[in-house]
């Protein structure tokens, strides 16, 4: 059974940094694709980032070179650096995992976090 464990998050000023920690486990395929999403109220939830099995990144235009994701030595977890942070940033952040890596697509990932949400005041 595949798990997928969100932590970090919390509230901070604009400006400010929050690193997002996912600790999966039960996936055992040596492909993969790990992505964060977040979902603000009202909004439709959007791909935020994502990291393959081959060391490839994708990130959204909105975080482009602000937000960093990377992989723990022992690849079951998966990081979301966050620097710079703006009210727009906030919203509940998901990590997700996938067989193959087809974008940012919601659709394309099959086992999900419950979240952990990240609040940025003005």
């Amino acid at each position: 059974q595949v798990q997928l464990l969100e932590s970090g998050g919390g509230s901070v000023q604009a400006g400010g940094s929050l690193r997002l920690s996912c600790a999966t486990s039960g996936y055992t395929r040596s492909h993969y694709c790990m992505a964060w999403f977040r979902q603000a109220p009202g909004k439709e939830r959007e791909g935020v980032a994502l990291l393959d099995s081959d060391g490839d990144v994708e990130y959204a235009d909105s975080v482009m070179g602000r937000f960093t994701i990377s992989q723990g030595t022992d690849k079951n977890t998966i990081y979301l650096e966050m620097n710079s942070l703006k009210p727009e940033d906030t919203a509940m952040y998901y990590c997700a995992v996938a067989m193959k890596c087809w974008g940012l697509r919601e659709r394309a990932f099959g086992y999900w976090g419950q979240g952990t949400q990240v609040t940025v005041t003005s």
